[in-house]
């Protein structure tokens, strides 16, 4: 029984020993080892072996990059507004041994700089330039971390500011300049798309009177032009039957009621040769039953034999002939008045 408690006595001790002489460091991390109250190596990850009752592990340091976050700190601007700003640092230890004796609490540290660093850059700038340059505060943050924290073995990657709240009226305040401006962009678009739009409605119209113009005006040109080629048509076959004085007289004492039948016609024109055109007339209209038999107009025919009683259309048309009186000198017409001017050329 006494053996077996020796035994067991002597198996503890040797597992305290062995305990104490190796130490397994995991990955991306280091210890820090004293001896004898002195520190002694830095530890790297993997299995180490230590003298036993005279090296320790002074402390663990992880190596991997670090996330600390902040509360909010009340910091006041150049235009005297208090406003709270968090931040977010993120760093890395890069010399455990000078993060374990350089400093006794390197979290604290940077905790200190950040917000005595955050207070000097925030004071030289107003509010509005505080809210639109957090690029500029975080670049000038990291610069004045990273290097107050180097001889601390503690490389500071990058720092965030979280939030930046001004006062609760600066808010309200900005609200409402924030809803003024956008109803005047709204007006302004609101403007400008009447705007465009009465300007294409402009356009629009104008094209559409332009191309109606041109429309017209091909309309006009292509009927001037029919009717151009009419009256060469008409003008070439006239020329081409060779009609003698006898026909146009006759055509033209057709047109003469035609002429008188609109109210405005108080004046006519009648050609110089109207009188000789009536004269060879005659036998056109003895043919066709119009005439009166003979040129003096009498109501006997040559050798004695009572005149035909003209047709109706005859007298139709001598009936309108009646009022047709040719003006002073033609042939057939009354002598020019006494005193009064002379007869026109025709």
């Amino acid at each position: 029984m006494n053996t077996f408690m020796g035994l067991l006595i002597i198996a503890l001790v040797v597992l305290f020993v062995l305990s104490r002489l190796v130490r397994i460091i995991p990955q991306a991390q280091a210890a820090i080892v004293e001896r004898l109250g002195r520190y002694q190596r830095t530890l790297d990850p993997g299995l180490r072996i230590l003298v036993p009752f005279v090296d320790r592990i002074r402390a663990r340091i992880d190596l991997r990059e670090q996330v600390q976050s902040f509360p909010p700190q009340p910091v006041i601007t150049e235009d005297n507004l208090v406003v709270n700003i968090d931040s977010v640092v993120y760093f890395q230890v890069t010399d455990p041994r000078a993060a374990t004796y350089e400093i006794a609490d390197f979290i604290q540290g940077i905790e200190q700089i950040t917000v005595t660093t955050l207070r000097n850059v925030i004071g030289g700038m107003s509010l509005e330039r505080t809210l639109t340059s957090r690029d500029d505060i975080n670049r000038q943050l990291r610069g004045v971390l990273d290097e107050a924290t180097g001889r601390w073995g503690i490389r500071v990657n990058r720092v965030e500011l979280k939030s930046i709240d001004p006062p609760a009226s600066i808010q309200q305040a900005m609200e409402t300049q924030m809803r003024a401006d956008r109803d005047k962009r709204a007006a302004i678009l609101y403007a400008e798309g009447e705007k465009q739009s009465a300007i294409l409605t402009a356009e629009g119209q104008q094209q559409a009177a332009v191309l109606q113009a041109r429309g017209q005006k091909e309309a006009e040109i292509l009927k001037a032009e029919g009717q151009a080629k009419a009256i060469e048509t008409v003008f070439g076959a006239i020329h081409e039957g060779d009609p003698d004085e006898g026909l146009l007289a006759y055509q033209y004492l057709q047109m003469l009621p035609k002429i008188a039948e609109g109210s405005a016609n108080k004046v006519w024109v009648v050609p110089t040769e109207f009188g000789g055109m009536l004269g060879k007339a005659g036998p056109m209209l003895d043919a066709l039953g119009l005439g009166g038999g003979g040129s003096g107009g009498g109501g006997d025919a040559p050798g004695g034999a009572p005149a035909e009683p003209p047709a109706a259309g005859g007298r139709e048309q001598k009936r309108q002939m009646r009022h047709i009186s040719p003006p002073p000198g033609i042939p057939g017409g009354p002598p020019p008045r006494p005193g009064g001017p002379p007869a026109p050329p025709y």
